[in-house]
């Protein structure tokens, strides 16, 4: 049973949990002896993550909730992959500990930290863009040794891209969107040079990067996949400039300018990658990502505001 009682609206899961993991446990040996503690996340029917111990030291385990789904092994498999180089040193990952392959159930190491973005709020303003190299080196160590060169699929991102700007709900942002996605048509064919593949996160936002002195330790790799290493790096920035965090106070393409520096050091992006492409998927990241109708008043302005830097700098390739 879980050591801290959960708020009442989330008893009647909690206690679904919790017999989930008590029938896990009771056919799985490694699973043994293991405890919950709190429930960090639910996604009803999908997954949960909490805390907890595992022989003895401080874990985290993720519950893939549908019986059917792969991720679970895909997630264990890229962690255990990375794990040998990324286990020591200021760019890290949290170590896989045991597999449940039966119940879906992943034990990793639990980090102690403060996610990054959290941490870049709470630092000195003058002090916030000292993180952007770390967090791109982060990423270029995890993608140093599967990256690859593939014909160029522009199209297809311009396609998610058009999804995406077709669900926005926010009449402020649909404006701004469609003058977004003339630019990212306009600019597609140029990006038709090959471009640089890579295993890279998937869902690369600083906040899954957690912070604990000289070292960042990445977590939730469950969305990995080859995919072009651009999105990560416009994962990263789009994420920090659409809630209006510049750290360096700098900004282009409606990010951090520094932050877009800091990827073309860390990946020695050509000049074409840096001018060309990674603002084209930039642009595509702002319209993947689509603000829900309930969303507050300042968040849709200061995507406003990102979109109307972003429009102005795409104008001027």
């Amino acid at each position: 049973m879980p050591k801290t009682a959960p708020s009442l609206p989330d008893l009647d899961v909690m206690m679904n949990l919790v017999a989930h993991f008590e029938a896990a446990s009771a056919q799985d040996t490694g699973l043994h002896g293991a405890e919950l503690d709190e429930l960090l996340r639910h996604v009803p029917g999908k997954r949960a993550i909490l805390s907890g111990t595992w022989q003895g030291q401080r874990v985290v385990f993720r519950m893939y909730l549908d019986p059917d789904n792969t991720a679970p092994t895909r997630e264990w498999a890229e962690m255990t992959r990375v794990w040998p180089h990324m286990q020591s040193g200021p760019a890290r990952i949290a170590q896989p500990l045991h597999y449940a392959a039966d119940h879906g159930i992943l034990v990793v190491e639990h980090i102690a930290g403060t996610p990054l973005m959290q941490h870049m709020w709470q630092s000195k303003p003058e002090t916030r863009a000292a993180y952007l190299r770390p967090a791109a080196q982060w990423l270029h160590a995890y993608t140093v040794g599967s990256q690859t060169t593939v014909r160029a699929r522009s199209g297809v991102w311009l396609e998610r891209a058009e999804k995406g700007a077709a669900n926005q709900p926010h009449p402020r942002l649909q404006r701004r969107e469609q003058k977004i996605l003339k630019h990212l048509q306009r600019l597609a064919p140029l990006c038709d040079q090959p471009w640089r593949n890579a295993i890279i996160h998937g869902d690369f936002h600083p906040n899954n990067l957690i912070a604990n002195a000289d070292r960042l330790t990445g977590i939730d790799m469950g969305g990995s996949a080859s995919i072009p290493i651009y999105k990560d790096m416009a994962r990263f920035l789009m994420h920090m400039g659409r809630r209006g965090l510049i750290p360096s106070g700098q900004m282009q393409f409606g990010v951090d300018a520094q932050g877009i520096a800091a990827f073309a050091e860390a990946f020695d992006l050509s000049d074409h990658e840096r001018e060309v492409i990674l603002p084209f998927m930039l642009g595509c990241e702002a319209l993947l990502r689509v603000e829900h109708r309930g969303i507050k008043r300042g968040r849709v302005r200061r995507a406003a505001d990102m979109s109307d830097q972003l429009i102005a700098d795409l104008a001027q390739i």
